[in-house]
């Protein structure tokens, strides 16, 4: 016999589900007509009825509130039918706001007064769609790819028209490999979509993008407008170059005008991480770097306490997930430590993130150190942040502001929170956040806190690289709703403003 309370708990499922179900259709239309459906930061479009169920359950256990596919299904709805300019639509928030609205409107007209700045127009956007050549096409590369194929949208956006790699002895073979490689991967598993391959023109066909194979061993002397490719931005994942003199060579060849580094630059390198100074990104800048993994997992976090409860010291320790700049069995290597067996041993290693955040937050400059501890796990590491404050606070006071920050900062994207105590490191693969707070391991003692940060080193961190290139390319879109004290034509990645701390 059933529990008293519990007969209508299926019934409700079932028409939470087929709500979910109806909602794929309308997300995916709007997205071919580049209006992007989120819900508290998180991408609806190309998902599951049961991932689209988990995004609503996982918010409105966040947010603590009721809202649900009863509330976002209605919206969604109306926005269908409305005659939208591209726009990024945040429903989660539209819902949430509209359930604290006291002013008695009717849904639709809720939703109307929202997108009023975006209603009956196709000029919400000023930018062309921007060529893309990845120059590498390992962990990082591959995964860049992945994500501008998920994101073409209605192809107003990063288009990625090739991939540059060291001639091989059989292109056609390496053709294949390629594909395979992109198709399958063991850690993030199979491409969500179609890849064909075009031996005749080397090409891959991944959901309709072609894709072309450039080989080259000098990036000074390709001519990418041979193949149509012009004003194009390189994403470099290579790793062979980190200074100017090195990734300038790019911008010798005929068709490219930027480069992105996916890792820190050296010099005097612009590094960027995205949503905490993204606003630096000049027009004219045509190198920059997007930081480590470790930096976008923690500087997002580090600004975050800063800003709210003043840092006047910390330590920061990774715990790495091995790369394949390691060894799997004991063999010489140029580093110390990292040429024992990455998958037998815990290595101790150091981390530049610290040095960077000074960088990148001169205020935290000299106020940090770090290290990083490599283990036998392919993905997935965490960050661990010991900071010392000028104000005493609580564990309830810190969690409730990275809460607050997690869902109603425009660093949404960047930080993440889960309320588990039962998470482990491979619940955060595939993740987008930088990095995630784990609030239940979180340690405070009087002005003493002690963070926990998840952050998925490979997936994550591209999301921010890809990010930032869209920064640099100029491409923008109008957010609904709206963030106060924001420019109504900002795009997700706008400079933060936080909640003072109480």
């Amino acid at each position: 016999m059933a529990k008293p309370g519990l007969e209508g708990v299926f019934a409700d499922w079932k028409e939470r589900e087929a709500l979910a179900e109806a909602m794929i259709p309308l997300i995916g239309g709007l997205y071919r007509r580049n209006v992007v459906i989120y819900i508290h930061g998180v991408p609806l479009y190309n998902q599951s009825v049961i991932d689209l169920m988990k995004a609503h359950r996982f918010v409105r256990q966040l947010e603590m509130n009721e809202m649900s596919e009863f509330e976002t299904h209605p919206m969604l709805e109306i926005l269908s039918s409305l005659d939208l300019g591209p726009a990024h639509v945040d429903i989660g928030k539209l819902a949430s706001q509209y359930m604290d609205d006291s002013r008695g409107l009717s849904i639709k007209a809720y939703v109307e007064m929202q997108c009023r700045d975006i209603l009956g127009r196709q000029d919400t956007i000023t930018h062309e769609p921007v060529d893309v050549v990845v120059y590498g096409f390992g962990r990082i590369g591959r995964l860049v790819t992945r994500l501008l194929v998920e994101k073409t949208g209605g192809g107003h956006n990063l288009v990625q028209r090739a991939v540059v790699l060291r001639p091989p002895k059989d292109p056609i073979k390496d053709l294949n490999r390629r594909a395979s490689l992109l198709r399958r991967d063991s850690i993030h598993g199979g491409f969500k979509g179609t890849i064909r391959v075009d031996e005749e023109n080397h090409v891959l066909v991944c959901n309709g993008n072609v894709i072309r194979f450039i080989y080259a061993n000098d990036p000074a002397t390709i001519d990418y407008t041979e193949y149509g490719i012009n004003k194009a931005l390189v994403i470099d994942s290579s790793g062979v170059w980190r200074d100017e003199a090195g990734l300038s060579q790019h911008l010798q060849s005929n068709g490219v005008s930027k480069v992105l580094l996916t890792t820190s630059g050296k010099g005097q390198i612009k590094n960027i991480v995205s949503g905490v100074n993204s606003a630096l990104i000049e027009p004219e800048d045509n190198i920059i770097g997007a930081g480590s993994c470790t930096t976008n997992a923690i500087v997002p976090v580090l600004k975050s306490m800063n800003d709210g409860f003043g840092i006047v010291h910390g330590h920061m320790e990774t715990v790495h997930a091995y790369t394949d700049d390691q060894n799997l069995h004991d063999n010489i290597h140029s580093k110390e430590r990292r040429g024992r067996s990455a998958a037998l041993n815990m290595v101790l290693t150091e981390s530049n993130a610290t040095s960077s955040v000074g960088k990148l937050l001169p205020e935290l400059d000299g106020k940090l150190t770090g290290n990083s501890i490599r283990v036998p796990v392919p993905n997935v590491s965490m960050a661990i942040l010991n900071l010392s404050l000028s104000k005493e606070v609580t564990k309830e006071s810190v969690n409730e502001y990275l809460r607050d920050i997690s869902l109603n900062s425009s660093m949404q994207r960047q930080i993440g929170y889960t309320m588990s105590n039962e998470v482990v490191s491979s619940d955060f693969n595939s993740d987008r956040h930088a990095g995630v707070i784990d609030s239940d391991a979180t340690i405070v003692d009087g002005k003493q806190a002690v963070l926990y940060v998840w952050y998925d080193n490979e997936f994550g961190y591209t999301c921010q690289v890809l990010r930032v290139a869209q920064k640099m390319a100029g491409v923008k879109y109008p957010v609904v709703p709206r963030q106060p004290s924001t420019d109504p034509a900002q795009s997700l990645d706008a400079p933060v403003r936080l909640k003072s701390a109480s």
